[in-house]
């Protein structure tokens, strides 16, 4: 059975979230802090697998609290401060509650949770029975988080076809025509993206490998990629080595 720990310096909040987890009755234990340290150390002794988690706590902040974690269990952050958002999200928050909140709302984000728990299970599951071709779990982005002036962008990776770097930018090229600016390099990039999914074919383009439908080899040693969509890249010469991986 699944176990939640709930994280907050208030204690009527703190007893507001159990209350409407005891009303599942489907928890093992259902354990509880108000301050970062504390639950830190408590979470190293119970392994609790879902967090429910408000952003300012004494000891050490919520998000900081969540980096420490390093993605062990599911957090959904519960506060009353929506400037965190970002933060959040970067830091692969499930959800994001935003206090007040009523029933319907909480139990949507258990949900949600819930989901994300399962997942992580059965890909667990499937690894340890040694089972081929099955999704596992991973530290790399699934999406990117990414500021428009007045909004911010949730931008699932799948939808990306490629990235062209832009100094401290990135420009993102989705798959249905749209291009959006990022704020970070190309380099940082890299290090967040399944280097099964994406390939760095040159010092400013990285690209997704099952977007690639061709490769025509230049005069000058390099290569012009083509995409399914028609786009027209280029691998260099100081990323030939990399053809290997593309014919794979």
């Amino acid at each position: 059975m699944t176990k939640v720990m709930v994280v907050d310096d208030e204690p009527l909040a703190r007893q507001a979230i159990i209350f409407l987890l005891q009303q599942q009755g489907d928890f093992s234990r259902i354990l509880e802090s108000a301050d970062g340290i504390h639950a830190l150390e408590l979470f190293e002794q119970e392994s609790p697998d879902i967090l429910f988690l408000d952003i300012k706590i004494p000891g050490i902040n919520g998000l900081e609290l969540a980096e420490r974690l390093g993605g062990r269990c599911v957090i959904v952050f519960v506060t009353a401060y929506d400037e965190f958002a970002v933060q959040a999200f970067e830091a692969n928050a499930t959800d994001y509650l935003l206090k007040p909140y009523d029933d319907e709302r909480f139990y949507l984000a258990l949900d949600k949770a819930r989901e994300k728990l399962a997942n992580r299970q059965l890909s667990y599951f499937h690894r340890l029975m040694n089972m081929p071709n099955v999704p596992k779990i991973s530290s790399y982005k699934s999406r990117l988080v990414i500021r428009d002036p007045g909004r911010i962008r949730l931008v699932d990776v799948e939808s990306v076809d490629y990235f062209l770097g832009a100094g401290n930018y990135a420009e993102v090229h989705l798959k249905d025509g749209k291009q959006l600016l990022h704020r970070e390099t190309l380099t940082s990039l890299e290090k967040q993206l399944d280097p099964e999914l994406f390939i760095r074919i040159h010092r400013s383009c990285i690209v997704r490998q099952d977007r690639i439908v061709e490769l025509r080899p230049n005069e000058k040693g390099d290569y012009t990629v083509i995409l399914s969509g028609g786009q027209e890249l280029t691998l260099s010469r100081r990323n030939k080595h990399k053809l290997a991986e593309l014919l794979d």
